[in-house]
């Protein structure tokens, strides 16, 4: 990233918008124009991968991490192509638009998308179509049919699926395809609507000086296309299943640790093999995107792994991981490393040799500044270092204004406005963390929408101990018109960024 530089926190999914959740629709370019009015150049968003209603529509818990979410196309952009009627595009009157209902959203989005959808193979499209396919054949072929075969098995997981499917014999993969082939081009299409909508969207935020900052997930779930299609990949065993989960050992805030249950890499196996499925994924998010976040970083250093099934997580052990001699391969065939680590939790020396030798950037999080190590604690402004990124709080975080009323203390806001230097309440605590952002050393400000509207804890995007009624977020379009954006770029202007 170029050096005093700052941007926004936003997921497409939070957008305004008439169908329920935000996506790559007119909003997302009027938000481009909003960071270039306060001067900002960096737009930061989660996974933009399909979501599981069963996993609570996580994008960090994803049947593809290669494939676009289809809830992220518009249909104004489609109806602009001819592929649906200006009729069909109406405002649904009785969409919520302060929250995502995502049951109701998909509902209305997966009826116009499949009417979109017939009518594009009905046309003659098939050069672009082709070219398409051609450019994501290592990882379409095997997303649309396993999203075909997801919805019509409807099982916990495609080792529950009939064994000739669940062991891809090709007999099984070939009656399969063709017994659903209608299905299966249907899906191709919806990728094929989501790239082509991103990548005009790219240009436009090329052409206004904005650069697109991603998220990358260490870990892929089981139930994924990814883990049925290339097995080899990670440690199953001879029926299929994992034989070790991820998750993070005990600590303070947990005595059993945390077991997340992904399956973890085969990383003998993907030496083998050059790390090509792992090179597919980076070059992907590389076209997507100007800069990437590893989510959970240190599981490419080292990786706590627990015997499967379990649990807990207390019987696990670390295992090392070549994540030194992966990032290699990757400057090289490259030629670039454009990372972010996510460097949050209990980071060890070995963690940062990496992070150091690749010149990669960590986070600071500004929320954690003020408990029982200050003044002393990295994440205060004034231990910052410039290679960081500093951020007022992520998606895992409460907005600032909830953190000062909900989850800070009396200590800890009285340690901030000493910090700050002025009496700080909870209708000021946002634009007094934004300011110290601003102010601090870091290369790179990111700042949530959220914190930027000063909105408080029933705008928080996730709750990390919480299963369900995350990610649901929306601003309003008063809210993206009204919202302080001269404020914020007189701010950028003054610590020149």
């Amino acid at each position: 990233m170029t050096l005093r530089n700052s941007g926004i926190l936003l997921h497409p999914s939070s957008l305004p918008g008439p169908f329920g959740i935000g996506d790559l629709g007119p909003a997302a370019y009027g938000f481009v124009d909003c960071l270039r009015r306060s001067r900002q150049h960096i737009w930061q968003m989660l996974p933009l991968n399909p979501t599981r209603p069963d996993c609570g529509h996580s994008p960090y818990y994803c049947p593809s991490t290669f494939a676009g979410d289809p809830l992220l196309i518009s249909p104004e952009l489609l109806c602009r192509r001819g592929w649906l009627d200006p009729s069909e595009c109406r405002a649904q009157g009785d969409m919520p638009v302060e929250r995502i209902d995502f049951p109701a959203a998909w509902q209305h989005k997966q009826a116009l998308l499949v009417r979109a959808a017939d009518r594009f193979l009905a046309d003659d499209t098939a050069p672009a179509m082709d070219a398409f396919m051609r450019r994501h054949r290592s990882w379409l072929d095997a997303y649309a049919l396993f999203a075909v075969l997801d919805r019509k098995f409807g099982v916990e997981s495609w080792c529950d699926w009939p064994s000739g499917l669940r062991d891809r014999d090709p007999a099984a993969l070939a009656a399969a395809a063709a017994e659903n082939a209608g299905a299966i081009v249907r899906e191709k299409v919806l990728q094929f609507f989501f790239f082509q909508q991103w990548y005009a969207f790219r240009a436009y935020c090329r052409r206004h000086a904005v650069r697109l900052f991603g998220d990358l997930p260490i870990y892929v779930p089981f139930h994924s296309a990814d883990v049925w299609a290339h097995g080899e990949c990670f440690r199953l065993g001879s029926d299929r299943r994992p034989t070790h989960v991820s998750g993070v050992p005990p600590d303070y805030f947990s005595d059993t640790g945390q077991l997340w249950g992904h399956p973890v890499y085969d990383w003998e196996r993907l030496r083998t093999d050059a790390y090509r499925w792992w090179l597919r994924r980076f070059a992907l998010h590389m076209a997507l995107f100007d800069f990437v976040r590893v989510d959970h970083f240190r599981g490419l250093v080292a990786y706590w792994q627990v015997p499967h099934p379990a649990r807990t997580a207390l019987g696990g052990t670390w295992v090392k991981a070549p994540g030194e001699e992966l990032l290699a391969l990757v400057l090289r065939r490259f030629g670039r490393l454009p990372l972010v680590a996510e460097d949050l939790g209990t980071i060890d020396a070995a963690v940062r040799e990496v992070m150091g030798r690749f010149h990669l950037p960590g986070m600071r999080v500004l929320q954690f500044a003020f408990g029982e190590d200050f003044p002393d604690g990295a994440f205060l402004p004034h231990n910052h270092i410039r290679n960081c990124v500093v951020y007022t709080g992520t998606h895992d975080n409460n907005t600032v204004a909830g953190w000062y009323r909900n989850e800070a203390g009396a200590v800890q806001q009285r340690r901030f406005a000493r910090y700050a230097g002025k009496k700080i309440g909870a209708d000021s605590a946002s634009w007094a963390m934004i300011r110290m952002a601003m102010q601090s050393v870091a290369d790179t400000v990111i700042v949530p929408m959220q914190d930027v509207l000063g909105l408080g804890e029933e705008a928080r995007m996730n709750h990390p101990a919480r299963a369900e009624g995350n990610w649901r977020w929306r601003m309003g379009r008063d809210q993206m018109r009204t919202a302080p954006w001269e404020r914020l770029a007189r701010m950028t202007r003054l610590y020149g960024r």
